[in-house]
């Protein structure tokens, strides 16, 4: 599907869903493994509980030291010999809380609505993978993550409710890959990425009678997309080599009818008349295409140093607002929001502190995919963001080893400053001007690798 990615508003129709264990069951996966919002100049993490962690993504697809390899280029599986395995878990906190300034309108009151992301701050995070050789030139494997997520919500009745109360896009990506070794030199590899694409939306809706409170808007689908991972390692001696990936594009293509509630007659006359109160919504979300080029050498038996450069195609992602700006004359349930591609530059090292104990560190930069680098949405309080890591990891026997990591990515302070020409008396959203101070989020995660 081209972008900007297409929407309407349709009368209803039967719509086919998944039955609902299997639903709850991949749903909860996905809040599981999913990861924050706020980590690169866009929605895609790099942060998956693993080494990479430590390392603030350096080297990210050319490291290949252990089975996230699978995930991250599956080319590196040829370094990696019979059956191995790594499980990571990852705890975060993330600090975004708007402040309202003067300029917002007074009939939306001053609740802030508090922490914007997890419950309190606070959200889980972690992968799994496994890789397997056929034969010494042949390997394969399979990897469950997810790296693709925006789980936002904000108070219900906070000020910027009537652009956002809560909102859920999430990606579990299930990803059997393959690799072959070409020559002592080149290895290709090559993945499926089959997501499931969750998206749950709720937004109230102005009753502009102060009798009837606030109505409410929510939406909720879930659909499965499909992607290719592409990768390629080359050895250009024993102890160095380059790593490089390409990520197709991902197509979630939802489909659902929105479900109102508390509304008043008046409100609900002029929906009806629109056609959009019993209309069936697509709304189509493209996970973007990137590539990223990575370099590791061996400097000597103890430094090592590694480095990433990134791209990463935003200007397709097509994220749709879903709200009402007038209830008064209500003419769309949505309305586009533009981004633009974003780039990625990262640097570290790893110290062999002893012969278990090996030390991963670095520091990454993320550009903004929003097209004003300081001015966003509440429904994505996110653009350019730092990344500082550090980490260790102990080898406990031939065949066992874990390690922790921590990390902190600062992404700035971020301005609203969205404004409506109908005031919130006769049905506006009202003008919601503020800003999220010092946005930050500490990553800490833990993960064991394992040969069998």
């Amino acid at each position: 599907m081209s972008c900007p990615k297409r929407f309407e508003a349709a009368r209803a129709a039967t719509h086919g869903q998944a039955t609902m264990p299997f639903r709850a069951l991949v749903t909860l996966a996905a809040a599981t493994l999913a990861t924050t919002p706020a980590f690169a100049g866009g929605m895609i993490a790099y942060e998956l509980g693993t080494a990479d962690v430590g390392l603030a993504s350096a080297g990210y697809n050319v490291r290949a030291q252990d089975a996230s390899t699978v995930f991250t280029n599956p080319a590196g599986m040829t370094r990696l010999q019979g059956t191995q395995a790594v499980a990571s878990g990852q705890l975060l906190w993330n600090s975004t809380r708007y402040s309202i300034d003067s300029g917002s309108s007074l009939d939306l009151g001053r609740n802030e609505g508090g922490y914007a992301v997890g419950s309190n701050g606070w959200f889980p995070g972690g992968g799994a993978f496994i890789s397997h050789s056929v034969s010494p030139d042949l390997k394969v494997g399979f990897a469950l993550a997810g790296n693709f997520g925006a789980p936002l919500k904000y108070d219900n009745d906070w000020a910027g409710r009537y652009y956002i109360q809560s909102t859920t896009l999430l990606g579990l990506s299930l990803v059997p890959s393959v690799a072959y070794k070409v020559n002592d030199k080149l290895s290709l590899g090559a993945g499926l990425n089959a997501m499931y694409g969750i998206y749950q939306d709720q937004v109230a809706i102005n009753n502009p009678n102060p009798a009837f409170g606030d109505g409410r808007l929510k939406y909720d689908d879930n659909t499965w997309g499909w992607g290719a991972n592409l990768g390629l390692l080359y050895e250009i001696d024993e102890g160095t080599r380059i790593g490089l990936t390409w990520n197709s594009q991902v197509n979630l293509d939802f489909k659902a009818t929105p479900k109102f509630s508390g509304l008043s007659p008046l409100v609900a006359s002029g929906l009806n008349k629109a056609g959009l109160l019993d209309s069936q919504l697509k709304i189509g979300i493209t996970v973007p295409q990137q590539a990223m080029l990575s370099v590791f050498t061996q400097l000597d038996p103890q430094w090592a140093a590694l480095g990433s450069v990134g791209w990463q195609q935003w200007s397709r992602f097509g994220r749709i607002n879903i709200g009402i700006d007038n209830t008064s004359n209500p003419v769309s349930l949505t309305t586009a929001i533009p981004f633009k591609d974003t780039w990625h530059v990262a640097a570290g090292g790893q110290y062999r502190l002893s012969d278990p104990w090996l030390l991963n560190f670095g520091v990454a930069y993320d550009s903004g995919f929003q097209p004003d680098s300081s001015t966003v949405s509440p429904l994505m309080p996110l653009n350019t963001a730092w990344r500082f890591g550090v980490g260790g990891q102990q080898q406990l026997s031939k065949t066992s080893e874990w390690g922790v990591a921590a990390e902190y990515i600062y992404g700035g302070t971020l301005k609203t400053d969205l404004q409506t020409s109908a005031p919130v008396a006769v049905g506006g959203r009202g003008n919601l001007i503020g800003s999220y101070d010092n946005i930050g989020t500490i990553v800490m995660s833990v993960y064991g690798n394992w040969k069998f």
